[in-house]
């Protein structure tokens, strides 16, 4: 009786980059769930059973932002701030995705329309600080919503929970995100 594993072969076309992204997507999946639910169930322990509740109308605490244009699918432009939208990637406009790079699929002239669609009346913006590129990271409401989730939920970005600081959109709009 052997205490080795079997050997699973891989295809060779998929390689090191393919299986660890797929690992990190099971992962997600599977954990997600669960992370939401024991976290709320730990952050009701610690406030005495009251949970605070993350919508369109929490977010009125944050900077009304104005005179803001859509940049591409994950990103505007309000004066000279630029403004990455928190824990999605959207589709990159043609010659932006370097070459190596592991770019979302779709179209990125729809998914850039379906933003400046969501971006109906005040606009609202949590701050996270910034990206490596020197953008604002941030949680973005209009009247239809919070940004993010309204792109994950018409299915023109992809959710990347590295990018979601304090699980912030997975709170908002789970069932986007899963």
């Amino acid at each position: 009786m052997s205490l080795q594993k079997p050997f699973r072969a891989v295809p060779i076309r998929f390689g090191k980059r393919y299986r660890a992204k797929a690992r990190r997507e099971r992962l997600i999946k599977i954990a997600l769930p669960f992370t939401l639910v024991f976290g709320a169930a730990a952050l009701g322990a610690v406030t005495g059973g009251v949970l605070p509740t993350i919508s369109s109308a929490s977010a009125a605490t944050g900077d009304e932002i104005m005179g803001c244009r859509v940049t591409d699918g994950d990103t505007i432009r309000c004066g000279d701030e630029r403004i990455r939208l928190l824990a999605i990637d959207a589709p990159e406009l043609p010659g932006h995705c370097r070459t190596g790079r592991d770019c979302v699929p779709g179209d990125p002239y729809a998914s850039s329309d379906s933003l400046h669609e969501a971006m109906v009346g005040a606009i609202r913006i949590e701050r996270y600080g910034t990206d490596r590129y020197g953008r604002t990271l941030g949680s973005l409401t209009s009247d239809k919503g919070n940004l993010s989730c309204w792109q994950l939920s018409h299915h023109h970005a992809v959710y990347k929970v590295a990018w979601d600081n304090l699980m912030k959109i997975a709170r908002t709009c789970p069932r986007a995100v899963l």
